[in-house]
C-alpha cells in the first residue's frame, strides 16, 4: 500500500520514499583508446600457465540457491482487508426532493492490500512492517509451502520503527535464522525476499550500499540498511538476508520516481527489529527512554559560533518544560557530545541511544556550553508515542 510520508508524492509525478506494501484492486563496458599490438596465438596444444580465476568449474559454483531456499520457507505473503463505507452521491444541495428521499445510505466496500512477513517462531509468530497491517480488520498469511491461507491476529505494533508482530493460526512453521546486522559492511552481498506486485514469492540480489541511514523522514526512529537489491511494492515486511540465508533486515521502503525499484531500498536492521519484537511479544508495546529535547545537526557556522572543534554532536534547540533534560539543567544551545562514554556523531545517533534505554535508567551526558565541557547526569523518562499504538 502506498503511503504519503515525508517527501513522498504519489508516483509517477515525483520521486520520494515509498513504503512497500501493495494496494490490490549500470554502466557500459569500458573500452580502451590505446592501440593494442596483436599478439601471435599460442600453439593449440599449449596449456595455460595458470588456471583461470574467473571461470567456474561448474555453473553452481557461484549460485546462491541454498541460502535463498533456506530463507524462502520462512517468508510469507500477508493479505489484509479493511472495511470502509463510501458515501453515495445524493440529490443536489437545496433540491426540494431531499425532504422526501433524504440522504442515500453509505455503501460498504472492502479495501485489500498485500505485503510480506518473516516467520520467527515455529508456532506462528511473524515479524512484518506496521504499515502492512495498520488499520486492518482481517489478516491472512500464505506460507510458501502451504495450499491455503491461515488467519492471523496482531500481537503488537510499534509505529516509531514501523515494525509489528502478528500471530498466524498455524504451527510447525519454519522460523528464519537471525543473523548479525551489526557486522555487515558496505559491499556485502544480500538477497531480498518477498512478494512484489503480487506476482508470487521472488528473490532478488544486490549489495549493501550503506548502513546507519537516518533523517530520511520515513519513521521517527531510523537506522536503515540501504541496498540496491531490487525491492518493489508488496515487499514490505519481507526478509533481507545475507549469503548464509540469515536474516539481517526487514525490507521497509524504497526511493522511487515511478513506484518501481531504482536500486535505493531501505531495510530495518534485525538488531533493532529483534529488540522491538521481544518487547511487543512480552507487553504488546515498546517502552523507550526519553530526554525531552529537540535537536538538530551542527552547521559549520554554528560550530564556529559555539566554539566547537568540529561538527560532531547534537545541538539542543528546545527543552520540554518539566522533562528529564530540563530537570537535569540542560538548556537551549547546549551541544551533547557524548552519552554513556560514546561519542555522539549527530542527533540521530543520540536519539537511538536514548530510546534504547529503559525509562528510569541513568544516562551520563558530556555537553559543551559556551565552549566548555561539563558532565550531566539524568534519569531518562518514558518516550511518548508519536502515533497511535495498538
Amino acid at each position: 500500500m502506498f503511503r504519503r510520508l515525508g517527501r513522498l508524492i504519489t508516483p509517477p509525478l515525483a520521486g520520494g520514499i515509498i513504503l512497500l506494501g501493495m494496494q490490490l484492486g549500470g554502466c557500459s563496458p569500458k573500452t580502451s583508446d590505446v592501440p593494442q599490438t596483436p599478439q601471435p596465438s599460442p600453439p593449440a596444444a599449449a596449456a595455460p600457465a595458470t588456471p583461470s580465476a574467473v571461470t567456474p568449474s561448474r555453473p553452481s559454483d557461484f549460485s546462491l540457491h541454498e541460502p535463498a531456499q533456506r530463507a524462502m520457507t520462512s517468508v510469507v505473503n500477508i493479505y489484509t482487508a479493511k472495511r470502509l463505507r463510501t458515501r453515495r452521491p445524493g440529490l443536489p444541495e437545496g433540491s426540494p426532493l431531499r425532504r422526501f428521499f433524504g440522504e442515500p445510505p453509505d455503501e460498504p466496500r472492502t479495501a485489500t492490500s498485500l505485503g510480506s512477513g518473516v516467520i520467527v517462531t515455529k508456532d506462528g509468530l511473524i515479524l512484518t512492517n506496521n504499515h502492512v497491517i495498520e488499520g486492518a480488520d482481517e489478516i491472512a498469511v500464505q506460507v510458501s509451502n502451504a495450499n491455503k491461507r491461515a488467519t492471523a491476529k496482531i500481537i503488537g505494533a510499534d509505529p516509531d520503527t514501523d515494525l509489528a508482530v502478528i500471530k498466524a493460526e498455524s504451527d510447525n512453521l519454519s522460523p528464519i535464522t537471525f543473523g548479525d546486522s551489526e557486522r555487515i559492511q558496505v559491499g556485502d552481498f544480500v538477497l531480498a525476499i518477498g512478494d512484489p506486485f503480487g506476482v508470487g514469492q521472488t528473490v532478488t540480489m544486490g549489495i549493501v550500499s550503506a548502513t546507519g541511514r537516518n533523517r530520511l523522514g520515513i519513521n521517527p526512529i531510523e537506522n536503515f540498511i540501504q541496498t540496491d537489491a531490487p525491492i518493489n511494492p508488496g515487499n514490505s515486511g519481507g526478509a533481507l538476508v545475507d549469503v548464509r540465508g540469515e536474516l539481517i533486515g526487514i525490507n521497509s521502503a524504497i526511493y522511487s520516481e515511478s513506484g518501481g525499484s531504482l536500486g535505493i531500498g531501505f531495510a530495518i536492521p534485525v538488531s533493532m527489529a529483534k529488540q522491538v519484537m521481544e518487547q511487543l511479544v512480552k507487553t504488546g508495546r515498546v517502552n523507550r527512554g526519553w530526554l525531552g529535547v529537540q535537536m538538530e545537526e551542527i552547521s559549520p557556522e554554528q560550530a564556529r559560533a559555539l566554539r566547537l572543534s568540529d561538527q560532531t554532536g547534537a545541538l539542543v534547540t528546545a527543552v520540554v518544560p518539566g522533562g528529564p533534560a530540563e530537570r537535569a539543567g540542560l538548556r537551549r544551545g547546549d551541544v551533547v557530545r557524548m552519552i554513556n562514554g560514546k561519542p555522539v556523531t549527530d542527533s540521530g545517533m543520540l536519539l537511538r541511544e536514548i530510546t534504547s534505554l529503559a525509562p528510569g535508567q541513568t544516562a551520563e551526558l558530556t555537553i559543551s556550553r559556551n565552549g566548555k565541557e561539563q558532565q550531566v547526569r539524568l534519569e531518562v523518562g518514558q518516550r511518548p508515542s508519536t502515533r497511535a499504538e495498538r
